[in-house]
């Protein structure tokens, strides 16, 4: 059966850039970069990933699913290949479509994510899933939640906008997506993949990121053929709404390399 179409927004018209969000976001987490991206000639397109905003759920909430998923928004968009841009869980998604479907990649831009979630151990999960739901089961809603968790996940140098985005990206997520989506991601491993890689892959990393560190993303970078590694300073988790331009920067440069990988 061919898997329901998420929905997008869309902007512009070129090259396609698709994005892919992190857990607390939402098509609306990129807003900045469809605009940048949109202005100077791509096709900027932003999903809300299965369960989030007005796309479908999908049973079992797994990253084949949400691969599975994803490629069929790029079949719907008929642009051949696509560069994937990753947040967070969204890396994982693209790490997913990259495993299944490489034809389907022309670039790859990887930030604040990992080729695997946490520890092998099933304790160290429950509990990680247990302390993330733990304000959920005691009656706190999506929006407090982030305002809690927003913060804790910024760098010192975050723009304030930015974090506002978050916040309110983070407060639209439907609360039994986020349960299952963190039930998703401990189970996430696809390091064995990166050596296969085989196209241009930008990896970028917050200096104050404690969920996807910089010597995690770059270890990362270490197993990917040819890939480029960045740090950005100042920022954590959110590098995109963090630091917009810095990072719109950053994209725009890669994006402008000539492909020299195959």
């Amino acid at each position: 059966m061919t898997p329901r179409i998420p929905k997008f927004s869309t902007l512009g018209g070129g090259p396609t850039v698709l994005m892919l969000h992190g857990i607390g976001g939402g098509h609306l987490a990129f807003a900045p970069q469809v605009e940048t991206l949109a202005s100077v000639g791509y096709r900027a397109v932003a999903w809300d990933m299965p369960g989030y905003g007005h796309s479908a759920p999908i049973e079992p909430y797994t990253f084949k699913g949400l691969a599975e998923s994803c490629i069929a928004l790029i079949e719907s968009l008929r642009c051949g290949e696509v560069t994937l841009l990753g947040h967070s869980m969204g890396g994982m998604v693209a790490q997913e479509v990259v495993a299944r479907r490489p034809e389907l990649v022309g670039k790859l831009i990887l930030c604040g994510t990992s080729p695997s979630f946490g520890k092998p151990d099933g304790g160290w999960q429950r509990s990680f899933i247990a302390e993330r739901t733990a304000p959920l089961d005691a009656g706190q809603s999506m929006a407090q939640l982030a305002a809690q968790l927003v913060p804790e996940m910024a760098g010192p140098a975050a723009l304030p906008e930015g974090l506002q985005l978050a916040t309110h990206c983070m407060s639209l997520v439907n609360p039994s997506t986020y349960r299952r989506a963190l039930e998703a991601l401990v189970s996430f491993d696809r390091r064995a993949n990166l050596p296969q890689i085989r196209v241009p892959t930008l990896l970028i990393a917050g200096e104050h990121d404690r969920n996807a560190p910089p010597a995690v993303v770059k270890k990362m970078a270490g197993s990917i053929p040819g890939s480029t590694f960045i740090e950005m300073a100042g920022v954590g988790h959110l590098q995109n709404l963090e630091a917009p331009d810095d990072f719109d920067t950053l994209v725009l440069n890669f994006l402008a390399l000539p492909r020299l990988l195959h």
